[in-house]
């Protein structure tokens, strides 16, 4: 493997490029989210796009992809110069992208989301029957036993994440973009998308692919670019480099996957989950979360780690007053939050960042500060008046202590980055001060720099006597933060280790093959 520097800072020849975009821009007022940035998707290969959060590849994709038009530069599709209006123009050329937040409408069918705007009709109307019929077949090629009829509402997030990938292929496109297609996705999902993009591109699809998971994405890349800033700062094949070089040109040399906290003691127990029952919906009588405990002391940092389906979310869900227990007990410092609502609960000191910020942590139509101070209003709002000095002064410190790139609390909080608005979320639960935190897979959609500095974050809040519980599919996010690690199959704890356990032994706990 080539040492970081030896890889080619130019890439390969776009001799095989069946798009090629040159000296794109993108400004929006002030910021340039894109500067001058030349770009190359090769006919039949996958072209993996690394950077960090605000580093432009969501924009430069949108671009291509005719959600938003670039404000300077030219795009070639098949040698002729083209622009795009919309997405539906880009579609009739045959690009399609899967977004990185879903757009799906959660109150229609699986089946009438794939086919929506694009409905299938024979003379006498729609051809729901054939509909279904596709639908059928795409669930099974990627491997999914989802109910065509069933509202895209009632399933889990990762088959709401399949039925988008679904959505995509179904268009027959020429090129896929897929923009954090796993960021749900269980390691068994993942092996199957992954067969299906080597079909997709040996039949000359090419493939735009955008993830936070550097080891994963190396697994299937052809060509690697990092945008940094807005700007290209490297490009190379695959054979070329390793994880080395791409956290170099994202990142420099002095990253860190961290550590769990040392050099304090752990003081009583905050917060106790006792015998926890919690129904699975799915099967009637049976239980997502069965008769599970589990205690967290002041200053720890307890790690659930599973799979896709294992309860961590229900577990989470459940603690924080979101979904009903069918069994068991929450206690905070040993007072029962019984009957206490989310807010209840918030105001206790007991929060929770959601695995799907776009549904349950952000207000869309408000602003970054909003969203921010929104759990904390009762700190600065006396008889109905609102300190709005306070408020602010909460705001920018929230945006400095989790170091969220934004032009300043009145910005829309949709014109940040994922990852961005992941830290809005975690920001405005720690804003609160609360005793205990729960994350459910909080560094979804948040890059490498991000997530070190989330981990900086928990691990000094949790040195101040934070009781932390952070629920995870990725066994290096355990190893790299957490003082106990907790994992769950089947609703129930298999298994509990310490700082030092092999990878390989948590991934056996949970029920995971281990390959190698």
């Amino acid at each position: 493997m080539a040492s970081v520097n030896a890889a080619s800072e130019t890439g390969p020849a776009a001799g095989d490029a069946v798009l090629s975009a040159r000296n794109v821009t993108k400004t929006y007022g002030s910021t340039h989210a894109l500067k001058g940035v030349n770009f190359d998707i090769h006919r039949g290969k996958v072209t993996t796009l690394f950077g960090e959060n605000g580093a432009g590849k969501s924009t430069l994709m949108k671009i291509l992809s005719g959600v938003v038009t670039p404000t300077s530069g030219e795009i070639d599709l098949d040698g002729r110069r083209v622009s795009f209006a919309s997405t539906v123009e880009a579609r009739d050329n045959g690009i399609s992208i899967i977004h990185q937040e879903l757009s799906l409408a959660p109150n229609l069918s699986v089946r009438d989301n794939i086919f929506l705007g694009r409905e299938l009709r024979r003379p006498s109307g729609i051809d729901f029957a054939e509909e279904a019929r596709q639908t059928k077949l795409l669930m099974e090629e990627l491997e999914e036993e989802i109910d065509p009829m069933i509202p895209v509402e009632e399933l889990r997030l990762g088959q709401q994440q399949i039925v988008e990938i679904a959505r995509a292929l179904s268009v027959d496109a020429r090129i896929l973009i897929m923009d954090e297609p796993t960021s749900a996705l269980s390691a068994a999902e993942v092996g199957v998308l992954f067969k299906v993009i080597r079909d997709l591109t040996s039949r000359g699809v090419s493939i735009v692919y955008i993830s936070h998971h550097l080891e994963e994405a190396l697994e299937i890349t052809d060509y690697a670019v990092v945008l940094r800033d807005g700007a290209i700062t490297a490009t190379a094949e695959a054979k070329d480099i390793d994880l080395q070089w791409i956290v170099h040109h994202m990142v420099g040399d002095h990253y860190d996957r961290g550590s769990p906290p040392t050099g304090y003691a752990f003081g009583d127990v905050v917060l106790s989950a006792n015998d926890i029952c919690v129904a699975d919906t799915a099967r009637s009588g049976g239980l997502v979360v069965d008769h599970l405990s589990l205690d967290v002391r002041a200053g720890e940092i307890v790690c659930i780690y599973g799979l896709m389906g294992a309860g961590r979310t229900e577990l989470l869900e459940a603690i924080a007053g979101r979904v009903p227990m069918v069994a068991g007990q929450v206690l905070l410092n040993g007072t029962p939050l019984v009957g206490l609502s989310i807010a209840g609960r918030i105001a206790k000191g007991l929060v929770l960042v959601p695995e799907n910020r776009q549904r349950d942590g952000l207000v869309q139509t408000m602003s970054v500060g909003e969203n921010l101070s929104l759990a904390s209003i009762g700190a600065f709002v006396r008889r109905m008046l609102t300190s709005r000095p306070r408020e602010r002064a909460l705001i920018d410190e929230a945006i400095r202590n989790v170091h969220i790139k934004t032009a300043g609390g009145t910005a829309a909080v949709g014109s940040l980055s994922g990852g961005n608005q992941q830290k809005v979320v975690i920001g405005k639960m720690l804003a609160t001060y609360p005793k205990a935190i729960l994350l459910d897979e909080p560094s979804r959609g948040i890059d490498i720099g991000a997530k070190a500095e989330v981990f900086r974050l928990l691990s000094e809040r949790a040195a101040q006597g934070l009781a932390v519980v952070y629920s995870t599919s990725e066994v290096q996010e355990c190893l790299s933060i957490a003082h106990r690690i907790v994992v769950m199959s089947k609703g129930r704890i298999s298994a509990e280790f310490g700082p030092g356990v092999a990878k390989e032994d948590i991934m056996a706990a949970s029920g995971e093959a281990v390959i190698g």
